[in-house]
């Protein structure tokens, strides 16, 4: 028994190492001196630490600015999506209309859409409401978040249909019922999505690169990959740096989230 668990936790643990390296090396590599990069045998633990890759990539760029434009529209449209997701999902799960499961199977049909194919239809959209280059031309297309729905739809499933009867038999309306019984118990779903949707929006890249035009309005993903080639070479140690600034508020945001998301994912698994 003993040497089982062993050989579990080396495991773990060695699995641990092999995904967590990475990040390191991108830690490590954004305050070594250039031509540290490319020694061999590697640099494993830098000898000393150099900062001008960041000095660089805040003194010579809107870099705070960019930092800015991607966590107001990343928090904004996590806002939203966990409002209209939880709403969403909570009526199909619990309420009778014409054509319900019909119009949940188009909500999960497009979860199989690629992302290419909705493009060009939102940027005639976005270009037509006169979206572009704007904080709304970011937030509100990747609002409909159709995984979200069904996420929070398998959870309110499992509530039962009693308690919401009881508390409209004390007089409860629909808003309250929703917010003060049904929100509450669904906070571990609402803290995963928020995970997820979070991540989907600071990484897409591609609906950043097609809607931002002005160098004040670009997200940090999108403005670091702008700095990182010089003439015909890749500056890799300012990508580095970049790349850890970037990473900084995806990790904040899960260590915030990280109970509930842990949580989400376990009473799903369960139920």
């Amino acid at each position: 028994m003993k040497g089982s668990v062993f050989i579990r936790y080396a495991i773990l643990i060695a699995a641990s190492i092999l995904f967590i390296f990475p990040l390191y090396w991108m830690v490590t590599g954004s305050v070594k001196p250039p031509a540290s990069l490319w020694l061999i045998p590697p640099d494993w633990i830098p000898k000393t630490i150099d900062l001008t890759q960041y000095k660089n990539l805040f003194s010579r760029n809107p870099t705070l600015r960019w930092t800015f434009n991607s966590i107001f529209t990343g928090l904004v449209s996590v806002l939203f999506i966990v409002l209209f997701c939880s709403m969403a999902g909570y009526a199909y799960a619990k309420k009778s209309f014409p054509g319900r499961n019909i119009l949940f199977f188009v909500v999960i049909a497009t979860m199989m859409m690629p992302r290419q194919v909705t493009l060009v239809p939102l940027y005639l959209l976005a270009s037509d409401l006169n979206l572009l280059d704007s904080y709304a031309g970011l937030i509100l297309p990747v609002i409909a978040y159709p995984f979200g729905v069904f996420l929070v739809r398998q959870f309110v499933r499992y509530i039962p249909d009693e308690l919401i009867n009881a508390a409209k038999v004390d007089g409860a309306g629909e808003i309250r019922v929703f917010f003060q019984i049904i929100v509450p118990l669904i906070l571990p779903a609402l803290g995963a999505m928020a995970i997820f949707s979070f991540m989907f929006v600071w990484n897409d890249y591609m609906w950043q690169l097609i809607v931002l035009q002005s160098q004040q309005m670009k997200t940090l993903p999108l403005g670091v990959s702008g700095l990182i080639r010089e003439g015909l070479t890749v500056n890799y140690g300012l990508a580095m740096a970049g790349g850890t600034v970037a990473a900084i508020p995806l990790i904040t945001f899960f260590l915030i989230f990280q109970k509930s998301f842990i949580r989400g994912i376990t009473l799903g698994a369960e139920k």
